[in-house]
């Protein structure tokens, strides 16, 4: 199950708490005015349903309007929920993804909408299915649709029905949380989020979700403690980062990793690799020692990655790769007795010092290969992670 797509009904509770909705737009009639405030009052009560009629008008008159189209996607996600034919319910969600696009081409560049675009298939896809219990499917089927038009104590006795199949129904217990959130019953809400937690530690949805009502409490301590744990489960999720980068906002914290330029590799138009390394060559800082980067990078990729690991076929970037070239700078720095040692190098030394090498790594400076490794790292050195975000991203600044 695709985990960003299976709870958009729901996705947008988070939203309305946390995001300020731009409520100015292009010129309008008092009456687009009036119809505009009614829709987003709708949706901001969940009414999802009931506000898509509202928003079909707005979105023909005021095409441009960021927030009109964000809603609409959202509404028309909450109207296929309630919508039997799954062909037509198909084609609500192809155009809630048109809506999504269109949000963004009038200015809403947030992670919320470009994860919402790359969620939804062109097509509007198959529906999400919650458990693989066709009991509890059902159930959770009717309990987003109840959701999606307002109908909160439906949904939530729907969500605890299918629980009570499927014990380890995890969208089922994160659900219930966000209705006791809506409701505005922190500590209710708190109960259920830790038990998705509980069911599943490895999803982010539920520390983020739970970092809402802490937010709205003013618990901005707390609240940084789940945002930090959903980034550090999913770093590559838009969703998890936005959280993170919210936090900052509203707490006025700078939030920035560590600023270490490592060379850069490109393939020219002959074909071949070509590397650069940014260094003074007259600096005596031990900059130089950059190019034991590069040398054990190529070691890797000639022979050391087969070594290492003998059950992958093809060669690929891996944590342990970088990790290792970005040890062989610092040792080679040393070796070269700099008057003052770069400042950079002293970062890395710094973080390897500290056991948060490789959680750098998986953080600040993936590509696809890394990231194939954060999966199994995080089983391992959740405490390093956790320890690099808020000593180094956080902290530092």
């Amino acid at each position: 199950m695709n985990r960003n797509f299976s709870g958009l009904a729901s996705a947008i509770l988070a939203l309305v708490f946390l995001t300020c909705v731009p409520m100015s737009s292009p010129a309008q009639t008092d009456e687009t005015a009036r119809i505009r405030t009614e829709a987003f009052r709708l949706m901001d009560e969940q009414k999802f349903t009931q506000a898509l009629p509202l928003l079909e008008k707005l979105a023909l008159q005021m095409p441009n309007d960021a927030a009109v189209q964000r809603y609409l996607g959202f509404a028309l996600i909450g109207q296929a929920k309630n919508t039997s034919n799954e062909t037509e319910a198909k084609q609500l969600r192809a155009r809630a993804r048109t809506a999504f696009v269109k949000a963004k081409a009038a200015g809403d560049d947030s992670p919320l909408v470009s994860g919402m675009i790359e969620s939804i298939p062109a097509d509007g896809g198959s529906e999400a299915t919650f458990s693989t219990r066709a009991k509890a499917d059902e159930i959770m089927q009717k309990a987003e649709a109840a959701f999606s038009r307002g109908n909160m104590d439906e949904a939530l006795e729907l969500y605890q029905q299918a629980l009570k199949i499927d014990p380890k129904l995890y969208y089922a217990a994160l659900f219930s949380g966000d209705v006791y959130s809506h409701k505005e019953k922190y500590a209710d809400a708190e109960i259920w989020y830790q038990r998705a937690i509980s069911i599943d530690p490895y999803i982010e949805t539920a520390y983020r979700y739970s970092a809402t009502p802490l937010m709205k409490q003013g618990k901005h301590a707390e609240a940084r403690d789940r945002y930090v744990e959903a980034w550090i489960v999913d770093p590559y999720s838009k969703f998890a980062i936005q959280g993170m980068v919210q936090w900052g906002q509203i707490t006025r914290t700078p939030l920035a990793h560590p600023q270490i330029d490592a060379p850069k590799s490109s393939v020219g138009e002959d074909g071949k690799e070509k590397t650069t390394i940014n260094v003074n060559p007259m600096a005596d800082d031990g900059s130089m020692a950059w190019i034991a980067y590069t040398a054990t990078r190529e070691a890797w990729k000639k022979d050391k990655f087969d070594k290492t690991f003998p059950a992958e076929k093809a060669y690929r970037h891996t944590l342990a790769e970088e990790a290792d070239a970005l040890r062989s700078v610092v040792s080679m720095a040393k070796t070269l007795k700099p008057k003052k040692l770069n400042a950079q190098i002293s970062i890395l030394e710094k973080l390897d010092q500290d056991g948060v090498l490789e959680a750098y790594v998986l953080m600040a400076t993936p590509d696809a290969g890394i990231a194939r490794d954060h999966a199994a790292y995080l089983r391992s050195n959740r405490d390093k992670l956790r320890k690099y975000v808020v000593k180094y991203v956080i902290d530092s600044n």
